[in-house]
């Protein structure tokens, strides 16, 4: 697939952008350790070159916090189209302020930081609007333009079909136009509080905001990941009278129902979620939200067709959320979708006059000022999510624990050779390869 992929894009050509992928390194030959792609389920730590400033809006941080997010396990798993061996992953990241270039005057060396996922280039008509991840002038990619029709912001380290930019789970990372896809963090808030802000915070808040739940509403959410998890908790902000998780991970499921008061639904255990949910909320849910994953099937048939490439994604909870919804309800999905899909139940959607709306990768820069005011205020605290601490050295081993979810795996905080210690009241340094149970095995 990725030789297809990458063999078509070269035909299609690239779209024009203000910003290039590629980076200068430092004269002395210096390299940092970076975690990088080279096939499915095969990801490794390399020595790569330290980027310096190339273009005059860079900024260079060394990292102090990086992460990995579930949907990352696409491109683990080879699922995102564009992958070349060699590429640096990783989008969600924070850091400490290295070097800047010579345009850059609003970030000064020495500041702490978070990095928006998206790299926008503030100018264009969305980024004038605050949808960094719309933004018209930064992925090159002429196949996801040809697919999708346009073309969403660059990405860091999300494969070229993104833009192609190196990502963050590394030691250092180039920031293009790093005056406008950096926040300051004050010294109040502590890196593990502060790195979310790069992705699940304005992702899940995102969702919550754009599928309109309101006072009183009757709220379902498709898988308790770390999204869904912080779905749950802004819906329940927003007034939602009731939170129904769906998932079959059993320490995701007493998690939501621990931490945040979720009411829970196991489809290993109920494997007509539609029925359950119709025998919990009479007459249906006000608002459904996926925050699931593409890549693992629940149905025989859908299994087969995603084996041999009859579609790239699978429709079976965007029909669960539609049936289980009430008439005139919203669905929204703001789970990572990549292509096409069969058995979608456009009937149900239309007479049913249910408002399905995708929420497109979240436009950080909108939300994450707001956001930092909530973490900063003590009425949002991002650690509530955090489960686990490892070294940056440990990352193959965390992406296969992550992939199993190993040992109650929620959000790992990974840190580096720059992070400062560990704040408190969050997880303590270990390793994935002494975690032990697997809570759920996957084929």
């Amino acid at each position: 697939m990725q030789a297809a992929s990458n063999k078509l894009a070269e035909y299609l050509g690239d779209a024009p952008t203000v910003v290039s992928p590629e980076y200068k390194s430092r004269e002395d030959g210096s390299t940092m350790k970076a975690l990088a792609w080279f096939g499915a389920r095969d990801v490794r730590v390399i020595d790569a070159p330290i980027p310096d400033i190339t273009e005059p809006d860079d900024v260079i941080l060394k990292v102090t916090g990086t992460t990995i997010c579930g949907s990352d396990l696409h491109l683990y798993h080879g699922e995102i189209i564009q992958l070349k061996e060699g590429d640096i992953l990783g989008h969600e990241f924070m850091g400490i302020v290295d070097r800047v270039g010579p345009n850059v005057k609003n970030i000064k060396v020495g500041q702490r930081v978070v990095a928006s996922f998206q790299i926008a280039c503030g100018e264009c008509s969305y980024c004038q609007k605050k949808l960094s991840s719309m933004c018209d002038r930064t992925n090159a990619s002429g196949l996801q333009n040809a697919m999708y029709g346009h073309r969403d912001a660059g990405f860091f380290g999300y494969a070229h079909f993104t833009g192609g930019f190196p990502g963050g789970q590394a030691e250092f990372v180039r920031v293009p136009k790093g005056n406008v896809n950096l926040l300051p963090i004050p010294d109040s808030v502590p890196d593990e509080k502060a790195l979310f802000l790069s992705d699940i915070l304005p992702t899940s808040y995102h969702a919550v905001v754009d599928s309109g739940v309101k006072k009183g509403d009757v709220v379902g959410i498709w898988g308790l990941g770390p999204i869904g998890q912080c779905a749950a908790r802004f819906a329940l902000m927003k007034g939602a009278s009731r939170v129904i998780g769906i998932d079959k991970v059993p320490a995701r499921l007493v998690f939501a129902r621990g931490k945040s008061g979720v009411e829970t639904i196991d489809f290993s255990k109920y494997s007509d979620v539609v029925k359950r949910i119709q025998e919990l909320v009479p007459g249906g849910l006000d608002v459904a939200i996926d925050c699931g994953t593409f890549h693992e099937p629940k149905t025989l048939l859908h299994k087969v067709e995603k084996t041999l490439m009859l579609e790239t994604d699978v429709s079976e909870i965007v029909n669960e959320m539609i049936e289980s919804t009430k008439k005139m309800g919203t669905c929204g999905i703001i789970a990572a979708y990549a292509g096409y899909t069969n058995h979608f139940n456009i009937g149900a959607l239309m007479e049913k006059g249910i408002r399905l709306i995708g929420h497109g990768q979240a436009p950080v820069h909108k939300y994450w000022r707001d956001l930092l005011a909530l973490v900063e205020s003590g009425e949002l605290d991002p650690t509530f999510i955090v489960t686990h601490r490892v070294s940056l050295d440990d990352f193959p081993d965390l992406y296969a624990s992550f992939d199993k979810r190993l040992d109650g795996v929620e959000k790992v905080f990974v840190e580096t050779k720059f992070s400062a210690p560990q704040s408190a009241g969050t997880p303590q340094l270990s390793r994935p390869a002494d975690w032990q149970k697997t809570i759920y095995p996957t084929s």
